[in-house]
């Protein structure tokens, strides 16, 4: 009954001898599980960081979206004013842009400037009191559309006594400045030749630029010519003038007006 045992023994001992092999085959092939996943994870990391290096070069090519243009909120009552007073729409949009920027308010407040101007087209309290009451408007100066009328009417004003570009000046210096300038009496203020600059440049969109104001001195304004009772101005019309030259007396900017005093805007 004891010869069993060295059977038991013998077996033993070969489960002991073979032991080493099988943990090594565990150990080669866990080796080799993480090698495969460590290759895995280098493979991936490499294409992020690819994808990394080119995202940059992929956004730079999509170009960033526009920001609104704060003045063309403002158009219905821009062209109501370019019909009305024959302006063109292009140039009443160009004098908001560089006055207010299309904007009613400032930190908060009805924008004004710091001598006092009021409104999208910056109209001087003189000059606001005496276009409301030619073209019998409300009693707010900060009233958009009230503000664009005014202010377009002021420019018509502008226009017939000194022609283009000459009206953006006398806007931005007063009449009586641009005047004396033109007179050869006054000098022309650094701003308002950066303004004439701006405003009659090609900003507004229209293809077309105002000659320089340093170059000569603008012709004077074509004849005042009246429109007879009943006729009207369309804004097609009044939209097509050219900005490089007074507009034709067959065309627009020949509305009846006030030939009061324009002085009102000087102490801008």
């Amino acid at each position: 009954m004891a010869e069993p045992r060295p059977r038991r023994t013998a077996t033993l001992a070969r489960l002991i001898a073979l032991a080493p092999i099988g943990i090594g085959i565990a150990i080669a092939s866990t080796d080799l599980a993480d090698g495969q996943t460590a290759a895995i994870a280098r493979s991936n990391a490499a294409l992020h960081l690819r994808d990394q290096r080119a995202q940059p070069a992929s956004s730079a090519s999509v170009p960033a979206p526009r920001a609104p243009d704060p003045v063309a909120r403002w158009r219905p009552f821009i062209r109501e004013a370019s019909v009305r007073f024959g302006v063109p729409e292009a140039w009443i949009s160009r004098v908001m842009r560089a006055e207010s920027g299309g904007h009613v308010k400032g930190a908060g407040r009805p924008i004004t400037s710091r001598k006092g101007a009021m409104g999208l087209m910056q109209l001087m309290p003189a000059t606001w009191a005496a276009m409301r009451a030619e073209q019998a408007l409300g009693s707010d100066p900060f009233d958009p559309r009230d503000n664009i009328l005014a202010g377009t009417a002021y420019l018509a004003k502008m226009y017939r006594r000194f022609g283009y570009p000459g009206l953006f000046a006398a806007y931005n210096a007063g009449p009586g400045r641009y005047a004396g300038w033109r007179e050869g009496r006054r000098s022309l203020p650094r701003e308002t030749q950066e303004y004439l600059a701006l405003v009659g440049g090609r900003d507004a969109g229209d293809g077309q630029a105002a000659p320089a104001v340093a170059a000569a001195k603008p012709s004077p304004p074509p004849p005042l010519f009246v429109v007879q009772h009943g006729a009207s101005v369309t804004a097609n019309t009044a939209s097509s003038l050219p900005s490089s030259a007074p507009p034709s007396p067959s065309r627009s900017l020949f509305m009846p007006l006030s030939t009061g005093d324009t002085r009102a805007q000087s102490d801008r």
